[in-house]
């Protein structure tokens, strides 16, 4: 029985929670839009960088890998949060959603739930095409230790895409939020090494949260540029703790 299928004799905010995080994940499965972009760039871009341009550099293949894996977690953060949120703010389903006999934290839980299961299942799609076609040979740890990073890191991102949902318009949701996840992706090093940019470029990463979860997933595969871990896991938190609150006070004075 999976977390999904509590029976219905048993109400609880777990079951709650549960059915709410399986019917976003479903509804924005089934949304062609929400999937090729979140779920088909990075594994395109892989495939096209990582693998063709880097045809037997193993070191390339290995590093792009675990740079896309990064790359998807921000795509999802930010369109699942940004865009969904924008959209159901502008159609009224937050008011709809507080009338609703269900606790207020399932709503924000549904989100958060489906953005890791997204993570998940590209960090899954990078490993089968880094093992398969891209050489790649780390330890069975070193896998799951990226895969954790990816699922994890939806909370810092997840948390700049929720401010964003609050803060933008729906029909400008889109454009705004490519200007985002795209520079972002650039200057953090995710298509490409640092060291191939300009040095002004390396400050810049510093001051952004997609390079410090990066560098994480870079640690594990000794590729990072050798700060310690607990400086990116402080300026994680207290990026998702920051946009968090600014969030929540958005959605509690306007909704």
């Amino acid at each position: 029985m999976s977390a999904f299928d509590i029976p219905a004799s048993q109400p609880s905010r777990l079951r709650i929670h549960a059915l709410e995080t399986r019917n976003e994940f479903l509804r924005l499965l089934r949304a062609p839009m929400f999937v090729f972009p979140t779920i088909g760039f990075p594994m395109l871009f892989y495939v096209m960088f990582g693998l063709l341009m880097n045809h037997g550099n193993a070191q390339g293949a290995t590093y792009l890998y675990v740079s896309y894996g990064v790359f998807g977690t921000l795509g999802i953060s930010l369109f699942g949060f940004g865009l969904t949120v924008a959209n159901e703010r502008a159609l009224g389903h937050l008011q709809y959603k507080r009338a609703l006999p269900m606790p207020p934290s399932a709503y924000l839980v549904a989100k958060l739930g489906m953005a890791m299961l997204f993570a998940a299942v590209v960090s899954i799609g990078l490993l089968l095409l880094a093992v398969t076609l891209g050489g790649v040979r780390l330890h069975v740890g070193q896998y799951a230790e990226l895969m954790l990073i990816n699922i994890l890191g939806v909370l810092p991102m997840g948390s700049l895409g929720l401010f964003l949902g609050t803060r933008l318009p729906a029909n400008g949701a889109p454009a705004a939020v490519n200007l985002i996840y795209l520079p972002m992706s650039l200057l953090s090093g995710l298509w490409m090494p640092l060291s191939a940019m300009p040095p002004i470029v390396s400050k810049i990463a510093m001051a952004l949260p997609s390079w410090h979860l990066v560098q994480l997933s870079l640690k594990v595969v000794g590729y990072d540029s050798g700060y310690p871990v607990w400086q990116h896991i402080a300026a994680l938190a207290m990026f998702a703790l920051v946009f968090f609150l600014l969030a929540q006070r958005r959605l509690r004075n306007n909704g």
